[in-house]
């Protein structure tokens, strides 16, 4: 028992501190540590800086711009290269077939997909900084790949008679498919092409950090949006049906109201085999989930379900039995590169951007999962460089934007592996693909791409459920995400997409524009402040009232600021100040008239009294030559009492006011001067203002903005709060035991006739140390007494 209370001493000393130090002012602590002014770098210093190269400084600036420099001479080819390679073909196997679903997406013929599931990954194994995303199309940006594509080359552009395009007699129109597919092809390059110009921009600009302004909550409701248009757009796939290609705003509902309108024509057929095809996928796929620990190899069953499907297809013919929409021409081996269309960029700037931003925004973001998973960084800017450059090399062999798929980089990291290695040889899979495979895939049913594409939005459909989780923990959050999804699926996905990034930047305007602010008390005994309303311990010092104001200061809520003041003071300073001049005004009216008296101590007395006015230092020599009889003199109001006039003036209970900005991190120029007009219109009222917990980059901001002056000075600054606190403290009990004659206000007053005084005095029993310490020699006269303390409060603290 005894050595546990040992043990449990040094605890219980541990759980206390005690502190001795001086107040601290701003001016105080600056000239006793002695303040050292930050020295920003000259012109000269930054670009020698800038311009330096040596050996080992040119080689960091070579791996940072080719990454492969950094992960590959530490290869671990025993460990890593198996994995790597099983890796490696299971992910080559899924982009295969997610190359030829997406491009259903992107509007161009399918087997470009294939190109586009191939060419990036060449570009990104050098630049890169992940190691583990797998590089190709993505659904949301193959859709406003699609979008732009269907904008700048609908069918009805395309529309030719139909006997020129059979050369028989037959009359009516048909679409020029040949045609319409290779400007579909153009565009969708070109929009590629520009797209990598942006991002490449974006890299070398340094501006990486825009994708912290798409918010997890934006990006939420955003893919989900996105889902929603890629389920329509692949819903009339899988039906067969036939319908306009709408674009902009409602024309996602346009396209479902026109699918069900046409619902009688579907083809029975592709119905059978896309709704197999997504209930196997789905259900093997929870299977790979629930069981990922015990199974080596995730089951590749886009693979499995489009070879079945494929010899379906082609034992059963049934595209001339049923009518069936089938890939029928798979390009074979690769087309030769071209140039971009230039006089196409101006029609598809504002999209690309878009497309620009998501792209990397989705890239990144999965890249961040697995290299906080596996303790590695990613570079913003270089990620930005890569997939610009990918995209530009790629878009000049008729590839579509590339970015990353969550379930195919999900792929690679669950079966092994380790390094962009795994994506060079998924790449080397699709390769043969293209070189031999494609002619055995023509037979495909579309309706079979299109569910497998489907079946891969069950994650991004089940992001629904993190709204309600959304609302509990931060409601604004849960109103992004839901404005966004909403504003996604009926503007479209770019203006959707603009409108919930100016949504989310709104919450963070109103948020610093309408900060929480409190009035803050003490815990007694401790140094502790905390909000009044939040604690039943709390004390507020006498006479005291201390504001904290959570948000940094500008001219958008500098209104906030002063209407938290007038709710924590309880009144408003410029008000009370008006109404102590009128009262004042009325005052020396009845004064003038005789009706009141101002006695030597300032006291008001009754009516129909002779007035007397004060004694002035040197008696006139010939009153009745004075031409000016008015004067200023001092007398003493107590404002909180009842006034001989009928003048409603709002109490002042306190005499201090203490601005705790420890959450102030800037002030713009609107701000300082606003917070210096507080000062003096609180110092009108008597009332001192003071600031605590401020930051030191507020210092030096304020120097700048030649906030200090003689009235405002840096001893109002204190490191504290409590600081401040005993400060105010020690200032109140000085003043309490000086002679309490000094005035509040000034009136103007007739003076005809000389002023009798009567000296007080006290007597030597009634002073205690602290009035022996602060009180003036008794001796002199009243006049001069008032004159020695003006001078001793205006020049320095009471001692």
């Amino acid at each position: 028992m005894a050595a546990g209370e040992r043990a449990a001493e040094p605890l219980a000393e541990l759980s206390h501190y005690v502190v001795a130090r001086p107040i601290y002012s701003e001016a105080g602590f600056q000239d006793e540590n002695e303040r050292r002014p930050p020295l920003p770098p000259t012109l000269r210093e930054r670009a020698q800086a800038a311009c330096s190269c040596s050996k080992k400084r040119a080689f960091q600036i070579t791996k940072s711009f080719l990454p492969i420099l950094e992960w590959l001479p530490g290869y671990r080819v025993k460990e890593w290269l198996v994995s790597d390679i099983i890796s490696g073909v299971s992910t080559g196997l899924v982009a295969t077939l997610q190359g030829l679903a997406y491009a259903l997406l992107a509007s161009v013929p399918v087997g470009y997909g294939l190109y586009s599931a191939f060419f990036p990954i060449l570009t990104y194994f050098f630049l890169g900084t992940s190691r583990h995303i797998s590089v190709g199309p993505f659904p949301v940006v193959s859709l406003m790949v699609g979008s732009v594509v269907l904008s700048m080359a609908p069918d009805e552009n395309f529309i030719i008679d139909s006997s020129n395009a059979t050369g028989a007699n037959s009359t009516g129109t048909v679409v020029d498919t040949e045609s319409r597919d290779a400007q579909r092809v153009l565009i969708a390059s070109t929009l590629t092409f520009l797209v990598g110009i942006l991002q490449v921009i974006f890299g070398v600009l340094q501006i990486g950090f825009i994708v912290r302004y798409l918010a997890d909550p934006l990006v939420g409701g955003f893919t989900t949006a996105a889902a929603f248009q890629v389920f329509v757009s692949q819903l009339k796939i899988v039906l067969n049906v036939s319908t306009k290609n709408y674009n902009g705003v409602l024309s996602i509902i346009y396209t479902l109201i026109e699918t069900f309108e046409r619902i009688g024509t579907t083809n029975i057929a592709d119905l059978i085999a896309g709704l197999l095809t997504i209930f196997i996928c789905m259900v093997v796929k929870e299977i790979n989930d629930r069981f990922k620990h015990k199974i080596p190899i995730p089951i590749p069953i886009e693979v499995i379900v489009t070879i079945v499907a494929t010899g379906i297809s082609y034992a059963a013919d049934l595209e001339n039995k049923y009518n069936a929409g089938i890939v029928k021409s798979i390009p074979r081996g690769f087309l030769p590169p071209e140039p971009p269309d230039v006089s196409l960029f101006s029609q598809m700037i504002a999209a690309s951007f878009s497309i620009a931003i998501v792209a990397y925004a989705i890239a990144v973001s999965v890249g961040k999962v697995y290299a906080t998973k596996y303790g590695y960084a990613i570079d913003g800017n270089q990620e930005f460089i890569a997939f610009g450059i990918s995209n530009i090399f790629s878009g000049a062999f008729s590839c579509f934007v590339a970015t990353t798929a969550l379930s195919r980089t999900a792929v690679q990291e669950s079966t092994g592996g380790k390094t962009q290695v795994a994506g060079i040889i998924s790449a080397g899979i699709v390769l043969i693909a293209i070189v031999a495979l494609g002619k055995l895939l023509e037979p495909l049913q579309k309706s079979v791409l299109a569910a497998v594409v489907i079946a891969n939005l069950k994650g991004m459909f089940m992001q629904v459920f993190d709204v309600p989780r959304l609302w509990r923990q931060n409601k604004v959050d849960a109103m992004i995400w839901v404005f966004t999804c909403v504003a996604s699926i009926i503007l479209g996905l770019d203006l959707g997409l603009l409108a919930g990034l100016l949504f989310g930047l709104l919450t963070v305007v109103l948020r610093v524009q309408f900060p929480s602010w409190g009035g803050f008390g003490n815990i007694p005994g401790t140094d502790i402040y905390k909000k009044v309303k939040d604690y039943k311990n709390i004390v507020e010092p006498e006479g005291v009232k201390i504001l904290r104001f959570s948000s940094p200061i500008f001219y958008a809520n500098i209104d906030g600021l002063k209407s938290s003041l007038k709710s924590t003071v309880g009144f408003d300073a410029v008000k009370v100040y008006n109404k102590r001049l009128k009262a004042l005004r009325k005052i020396q009216k009845l004064i003038k008239k005789g009706k009141l008296k101002a006695t030597k101590n300032g006291i008001i007395s009754e009516p129909g009294i002779t007035n007397e006015a004060f004694e002035t230092d040197e008696e006139p020599e010939d009153n009745e030559d004075l031409q000016v009889p008015t004067k200023e003199v001092e007398i003493q109001v107590d404002w909180n009492s009842e006034l001989p006039v009928k003048v409603n003036i709002p109490k002042v209970p306190i005499h201090s006011l203490i601005l705790d900005f420890g959450a102030v991190t800037f002030l713009d120029i609107v701000a300082v001067r606003s917070i210096k007009t507080i000062i003096r219109e609180f110092e009108r009222i008597d009332v001192r203002v003071y600031f605590a917990s401020y930051q030191d980059n507020l210092i030096s901001q304020l120097e700048r903005s030649a906030f200090f002056d003689d009235i405002v000075r840096k001893d109002i600054f204190f490191l504290t709060v409590h600081d401040a606190v005993l400060y105010i403290r020690n200032q109140m009990t000085c003043s309490d035991s000086q002679d309490p004659i000094f005035e509040k206000i000034s009136l103007m007053q007739e003076s005809k006739e000389p002023i009798e005084f009567t000296e007080t005095t006290r007597t030597d029993d009634e002073l205690d140390v602290q009035e022996e310490v602060c009180s003036l020699d008794l001796n002199v006269s009243i006049i001069q007494r008032i004159l020695v303390v003006l001078l001793l409060c205006s020049t320095e603290p009471c001692r």
